[in-house]
C-alpha cells in the first residue's frame, strides 16, 4: 500500500510539472509542411506558359499589390498562391475564352524569398538592421554584428518575435545575462524572419 502511495505521489508530482511548462523556454522549430512548397510573393517574376497559344505565354512581374497581367484575364491575385494554384484559376479564366487551356507557371526569380530569409534587429543596438539568414546563428551572433548595445539598452528585456504554424510568437530573451555572466539559456537559435527586439530604458 505504501508503494502504491509512492507511485500515485509520483505521478501527480510529474503531472503537475508538464501543466507548468514556462513559456519563455526555448523555442521550438517552426512545423513545417513537407516538401516546403514556395507560394508566390510579391516582386516574384513568373513566367505562364500556355500550351499552343504562345501569343497568351508572358513573362510577369508580381505587383507591389500582389496582382499580375495576364492577357484576355487581365489581372489576377498571384501573391501566397502555390505555382500550381495559380496555374489552375488562370486555366479556368482562359477556358472562358479557348477550349481546354493547358497552363503552367514557374517561378523565374524568387525575389520575395530573399526577404523571407532574413532576420531583423532593432531598438536599442548600436547598428538596427535586416542580416541574410545564416544556419546557426543565435540572438547574441546578430546583436554583436550590430554592433553590440546602447548605453540606454534594457538588455534583460529583450524580444524574440517568431511567426509560426500556431501564430506569432513572442519569447523573451535575457540578454544582459548571456553577454555578462555567460548564462545561454535564452540565446535562442534564429529561424528566417525573426525579428528581435531591444527596447530602451525609460528615465
Amino acid at each position: 500500500m505504501k508503494t502504491l502511495a509512492l507511485v500515485i505521489l509520483g505521478a501527480v508530482l510529474v503531472g503537475c510539472t508538464a501543466a507548468g511548462h514556462n513559456p519563455t523556454d526555448k523555442p521550438k522549430p517552426a512545423a513545417t509542411s513537407k516538401g516546403e512548397v514556395y507560394k508566390v510573393g510579391k516582386g516574384d517574376a513568373l513566367s505562364i506558359s500556355v500550351w499552343r497559344n504562345p501569343e497568351l505565354s508572358v513573362n510577369v512581374p508580381v505587383r507591389p499589390d500582389g496582382m499580375i497581367s495576364v492577357p484576355l484575364i487581365g489581372d489576377i491575385d498571384a501573391a501566397d498562391k502555390e505555382p500550381e494554384q495559380l496555374a489552375d484559376e488562370i486555366k479556368n479564366e482562359l477556358a472562358n475564352y479557348i477550349k481546354n487551356p493547358q497552363v503552367t507557371v514557374v517561378v523565374t526569380n524568387a525575389v520575395s524569398s530573399e526577404y523571407l530569409h532574413r532576420v531583423r534587429v532593432t531598438g536599442a543596438v548600436n547598428q538596427p538592421q535586416s542580416i541574410p539568414y545564416s544556419n546557426g546563428m543565435t540572438v547574441m551572433d546578430v546583436v554583436l554584428v550590430s554592433g553590440g548595445l546602447t548605453e540606454f539598452a534594457k538588455a534583460n528585456e529583450t524580444k524574440l518575435y517568431r511567426n509560426t504554424v500556431e501564430g506569432p510568437k513572442v519569447y523573451r530573451v535575457r540578454l544582459g545575462d548571456i553577454l555578462e555572466q555567460g548564462n545561454i539559456a535564452t540565446n535562442y537559435e534564429l529561424q528566417p524572419g525573426d525579428i528581435v527586439t531591444v527596447p530602451e530604458r525609460l528615465f
